[in-house]
């Protein structure tokens, strides 16, 4: 049995879902972390997300599940209706288990559990420290064994920290970090973004459901219910409308009653959640990115998060694949007494799990949204015959889970 990797020296760049949670597992093992952050006072902000039985399990490692629970709402089927009444899926966890289930929450409730829980586990905050380089630092060694540290971290100012023996690389999806390295990679932003209103929802109407509706493959309206938020004990419901990139500020322009009535025509019982929406300032935009890396490690830098495999959000994965990669991390590192052998380790184990729902995704966004009218055609006759064939079904709902590494029903061991 090895011991483990050494005590090391790591430098986390970013302390989103991803860097956070690694840095409080490698923290707790004993290794000296630092943390950089380049917004000098975070705050819980951003809008829902879905945790899956995935994240949750992660969670309950990092022991932060239980606070969580407290603040999320539980989800037990994922629904998707055309604007003809027409059901494409109707999906419910307990099919596989009776413990399986979904959580929605405000995604400022898990950053500020997980930014508590970095401050708690020892690491070091550096906040207000924006990382663009990483610079390789002399090589000394002494009988055979290395004594400096690899990799610096530079920041927009030109300073150098470190130096560091790993640097985990979680800046997100734009980061300017993966080219510092020789991994391959392939970065694509996407023509499809989406508009988030976060109101409140004391009526419960959206409880226990994420429910989608769509209108071809143009429109997409969704609703997730996201808890209490950071504070307050009003349940919430998060909206999100699916709208091209380069449409967004014509609809923000043109006024939102025509939005208003395209929304409350595919459900009207989104009456009193539009009755909040005061005006174009109450909506928030996001974009989204396809990144692909042929791996995600080298002999010293390892890339989580989106920074190592953003997709669209049709699967609603990203943050539960974030938690995943840091505790598998966090083992390979406990499992391996040499660090390039715990990094390869690193990407071998990902490649399955990661590799099905960058494909999986990448396959069903036109479907969902796109420019292409066959695609949504082609969902709508397809989608409701396997939502109603058993394996087919099983391999849906082990895909809304986190749990599939590939299509043939193989699932992931937590």
């Amino acid at each position: 049995m090895t011991r483990g990797v050494r005590e090391l020296s790591v430098g986390v760049i970013g302390c989103g879902t991803a860097g956070s949670a690694a840095a409080v597992f490698l923290a707790r093992q004993g290794h000296h972390v630092v943390v950089y952050e380049r917004v000098a006072e975070p705050r819980p902000v951003g809008a829902g997300i879905v945790l899956q039985p995935t994240g949750l399990a992660v969670l309950e490692r990092l022991g932060i599940k239980r606070e969580i629970l407290a603040r999320g709402a539980r989800i037990d089927r994922l629904t998707c209706v055309t604007d003809r009444k027409r059901t494409l899926f109707d999906l419910e966890y307990r099919e596989l288990d009776d413990k399986y289930y979904g959580v929605g929450l405000h995604r400022g409730v898990l950053f500020q559990s997980l930014f508590n829980e970095v401050g708690d586990s020892g690491a070091e905050l550096r906040l207000g420290v924006n990382v663009v380089d990483l610079a390789r630092a002399p090589h000394r060694t002494l009988a055979g064994r290395a004594l400096a540290r690899r990799h610096y971290v530079v920041d927009d100012a030109g300073v150098r920290h470190g130096p560091h023996d790993l640097v985990v690389v979680a800046d997100g999806a734009r980061s300017s970090l993966r080219d510092d390295t020789d991994r391959t990679q392939s970065v694509e932003a996407y023509p499809w973004g989406a508009l988030w209103f976060v109101g409140e929802d004391k009526e419960r109407r959206f409880r226990r459901v994420l429910s989608q509706y769509v209108r071809s493959n143009r429109t997409m309206l969704g609703f997730l219910p996201t808890g209490t938020g950071p504070a307050g004990i009003t349940p919430l419901v998060s909206l999100y409308w699916s709208v091209r990139v380069d449409a967004v500020e014509r609809l923000l322009g043109e006024g939102l009653s025509k939005w208003r009535e395209e929304v409350l025509d595919l459900c009207p019982d989104a009456e009193d959640l539009m009755f909040q929406v005061r005006g174009p300032e109450s909506l928030v935009f996001s974009a989204y990115h396809d990144v692909v890396m042929n791996r995600w490690s080298t002999r010293d830098v390892v890339y989580l998060g989106d920074a190592a495999h953003a997709t669209s959000p049709q699967l609603g994965q990203g943050a539960n694949l974030a938690l995943v990669d840091a505790m598998v991390l966090a083992d390979t590192l406990e499992k391996h007494d040499d660090l390039a052998l715990a990094l390869e380790a690193y990407s071998r184990k990902r490649a399955s799990h990661l590799g099905f729902y960058q494909v999986t995704t990448r396959l069903l966004t036109p479907f969902f949204q796109g420019d292409e009218p066959a695609y949504g055609a082609v969902r709508d006759l397809v989608m409701p015959v396997m939502n109603r064939i058993g394996p087919a079904r099983r391999l849906m709902t082990l895909s809304m889970c986190g749990l599939s590494e590939g299509f043939s029903g193989r699932t992931l061991r937590l």
